[in-house]
């Protein structure tokens, strides 16, 4: 059977039987090809889109027939039971509901912590006697029963998307390309907000139905395990990831995608993630050599040439591992610019057909939509325009085009030949519907790269914004949806804005007062079991151990600090001035303590400086025991840190945070934000519902804006927030705290969601994008 050749003709799959099942035309007017105009665009969404939201059609539809008498039928069916629950362990939509994870925890509750509560890791390992003598349970059949019903229902009932379509819409079919996805903590193959924003989209997209199919790379090693030597440095640990551990099937297609001066081969294996197949490419294949393997062996990693090359596998690759699937795009949509070769591949692919190169680059333009994330041109990479053109030889030369095709669309002046082309540039030419991830970061995007479009007035800039959101079901802790099910009529279908969410003001003081020292005391237990494992790790003496396991406190007021540990983030704005953070942790009668957690990249020089300095703080005399660092920052710790923390801080450099996210997750359970006027924090925040750090303006040097900021945080803390959280009434409630936390739930999660975000992005760019596609 055939398959991709190195020239880059298309072929159909190919499978190798001998491969282990898995292994530990002239020279174009850029100018005019580029299609900018420096005329005001008709793009943007109205002021009002969000009271307009969602789009005036039929309202979600679930038509969910329940069959009590099938349901019992199932119950009372051991075998049955087995057979099910092995093949619902295989669609990761257990990684967002609840009642799915139930009846696999059940089973063996040890194991299900031992595998990181993989339940399909857990059917794995799980002992053959152990899994019978619960078969043979009622009780349990039940549970497991009700989970299959669920799962049965989740993909038999009528959509979102199929209740907001009409019959004459065109056929729409979306690919989404980015670099890494988070998913699930047993599935290491992200490094941070980008990988979570991805899989919080592609869960979402699944969830209301829409037509998605996501494209990723598969990583031999993931990103790096995290672990603190005595004196805070951090050591990298690149452990193998086991596939045979992971859901993953098998699709059979093999493609050799052309890297330059040769071909490597590939093999594409898929995730089920409920509704949306996630399509993953491995070249870590035998017959590759050393080099090849390493284009997936790990996240991030390599120079930049590797990383190039890389670029290349997740673009062209990718593009045309969809053709072999037979899932032929109608848009695509690159979240970030790493993916950006894909939308080289369509013109070249559409050249090949027929088009001419004007008409190939029109029609990819219109169909694609570019999200954009880095706020800063620094942070944009550049790569050495020869090697980059070289490597797309074997892509550009069959269709007829220039070499320096893919190199000049990514110039901001392509007549500046000492100019290195930048993968965000070249997205930024190719597609007509690009947005930032805030409304902030829209504005600042629409200055950075008004060079780009020929203008110097960015408001005619054609770059609109949409705010990231946060997947309310992997987010919200069990114990939270189960309170709000009762108290706010929370019922967890997707739809892009949830009203019952307002409702929260309404809910008993007392009530979620409760709610919030149950969050805290779990997450409390969690940490200190983590704090244990790191002392023990260490080789520290018992007695260090025995005061991890008694740090901090579970009534205290616990401010969170959970993300990457890049510099221009300010983890250590708190700790700017340790003697005054020493007499508001020392105050005994109303008492403080701080979590860190996160991780820098390898490389990053700064941001591990960062770790080690707050490891340095913790081991202060006047602060142990109430600041404390959590080693190896991945989802799990997210989660819990998110779900129980009273206060998430959040402090970076203005307006270097493109978006964020972490702080949206405290507002599903009444946590409370205190930021940096950046990212989503400026659209959420009203006054009610958080604390924002001082105002907008910057001062001339970074040193000021520190002192000045971690003054005014300090302030806040001393003046406003511990008051607000010790000032109790006669029956020990801080009225004012309550309050203000019940604002934060009716306020952020109705619109700082994915379902609202991924809606978004169907209504201005997916829909009318398609529409282009046929154009």
């Amino acid at each position: 059977m055939g398959h991709l050749d190195g020239a880059g003709s298309a072929g159909t799959s190919s499978v190798n039987q001998n491969e282990p099942a898995r292994n530990s035309p002239g020279q174009l007017d850029l100018e005019a090809l580029r299609g900018h105009t420096v005329e005001p665009p008709g793009w943007s969404y109205p002021e009002s889109f969000r009271s307009e939201w969602p789009p005036p059609r039929s309202c979600f539809v679930t038509d969910r027939n329940s069959n009590d008498a099938q349901h019992q039928k199932l119950a009372d069916d051991p075998r049955a039971i087995r057979h099910r629950l092995k093949s619902l362990s295989k669609d990761l939509w257990w990684s967002w509901n609840e009642i799915a994870r139930r009846p696999f925890a059940m089973l063996d509750p040890e194991l299900w912590e031992t595998v990181r509560h993989s339940p399909f890791r857990l059917l794995q390992h799980l002992d053959a006697n152990i899994y019978n003598s619960r078969l043979a349970e009622p009780s349990f059949r039940e549970v497991a029963a009700h989970a299959i019903s669920e799962h049965v229902d989740y993909h038999s009932c009528r959509t979102w998307y199929q209740a907001n379509s009409n019959v004459d819409d065109p056929p729409l079919r979306i690919a989404y390309f980015c670099s890494e996805y988070a998913i699930h903590e047993s599935l290491p193959q992200y490094a941070g907000g980008l990988g979570v924003l991805a899989g919080d989209h592609l869960k979402s997209a699944s969830d209301l139905g829409i037509p998605l199919v996501g494209v990723g790379l598969l990583y031999q090693h993931g990103y790096y395990k995290q672990e603190f030597r005595g004196d805070g440095t951090t050591r990298v640990i690149y452990p193998a990831c086991d596939f045979e551990s992971i859901p993953l099937e098998d699709t059979g297609v093999r493609l050799d995608c052309p890297i330059g001066d040769r071909s490597v081969r590939v093999r594409v294996w898929s995730m089920k993630m409920g509704r949306v197949p996630l399509y993953l490419l491995d070249a870590n294949l035998p017959g590759n050599r050393v080099e090849d393997r390493a284009l997936t062996a790990s996240l991030y990693q390599g120079d930049d040439d590797l990383r190039l090359q890389r670029q290349v596998l997740l673009g062209v690759g990718g593009f045309r591992a969809l053709r072999l699937l037979e899932e032929v795009p109608t848009v695509i949509h690159l979240n970030e610019g790493h993916a950006a070769f894909a939308a080289v591949e369509r013109v070249a692919e559409l050249v090949r057909s027929g088009q001419s190169t004007e008409e190939a680059i029109s029609q990819v333009r219109g169909s694609t939509v570019f999200t954009t994330h880095t706020p800063v041109p620094a942070g944009n990479q550049r790569y050495d325009a020869d090697k980059m053109q070289a490597m797309l030889a074997p892509i550009l030369e069959p269709a007829g085009l220039p070499g320096d095709f893919a190199v000049n669309l990514g110039r901001a002046n392509p007549d500046d030949h000492e100019e290195r082309p930048c993968m965000t540039i070249l997205a930024l030419n190719l597609a007509e519907r690009v947005n930032g991830v805030s409304e902030l970061h829209g504005s600042v995007s629409r200055d950075m790269w008004k060079e780009v479009y020929g203008t110097q007035d960015a408001s005619r800039v054609p770059i609109t914004h949409v705010t990231n959101g946060v997947h309310t079901g992997t987010w919200l802790a069990p114990v939270a949806e189960r309170f709000w099910r009762d108290h706010i009529d929370y019922a967890g279908e997707p739809q892009p804005e949830d009203p019952c969410w307002a409702r929260a003001t309404s809910v008993d003081p007392a009530a979620f007062w409760e709610l919030r020292h149950t969050l805290r005391r779990r997450m409390i237990s969690f940490v200190r079991r983590r704090l244990a494992i790191q002392s023990r790790r260490r080789g520290e003496n018992p007695d260090r151990v025995v005061e991890a396991r008694r740090a901090l406190s579970d009534t205290a007021l616990t401010i969170g600090f959970a993300r990457r540990f890049a510099t221009y983030k300010r983890a250590t704005l708190v700790l700017q001035d340790p003697d005054r953070l020493a007499r508001i942790l020392g105050n005994e009668s109303r008492p403080v303590q701080i979590i860190f957690a996160g991780k820098a990249h390898p490389a990053d020089e700064g941001g591990q400086a960062v770790a080690q300095a707050i490891h340095e703080q913790c081991r202060d005399p006047r602060f142990q025991g109430k600041i404390v660092l959590l080693e190896n920052y991945d989802i799990e710790v997210g989660r819990r840190l998110t779900a129980g923390c009273d206060l998430w801080l959040n402090t970076p450099r203005r307006p270097f945070e493109a978006s964020g996210t972490s702080g949206m997750k405290p507002g599903l359970h009444g946590g409370i934000n205190c930021s940096i006027s950046d990212g989503w924090w400026v659209e959420a925040e009203d006054g009610t519902n958080g604390w924002t750090i001082g105002d907008e303006t910057t001062a001339s040097d970074e040193k000021t804006q520190d002192d000045r900021d971690a003054n005014l945080l300090y302030d806040l803390l001393e003046h406003e927030i511990i008051p607000g959280f010790w000032d109790r009434d006669a029956d020990g409630i801080p009225q004012a705290w309550v309050e203000r936390g019940l604002r934060s739930v009716a306020t952020i999660p109705t619109w700082f969601n994915t379902d609202r975000m991924v809606a978004q992005y169907l209504e201005w760019g997916y829909r009318p994008a398609s529409v282009a596609s046929k154009a």
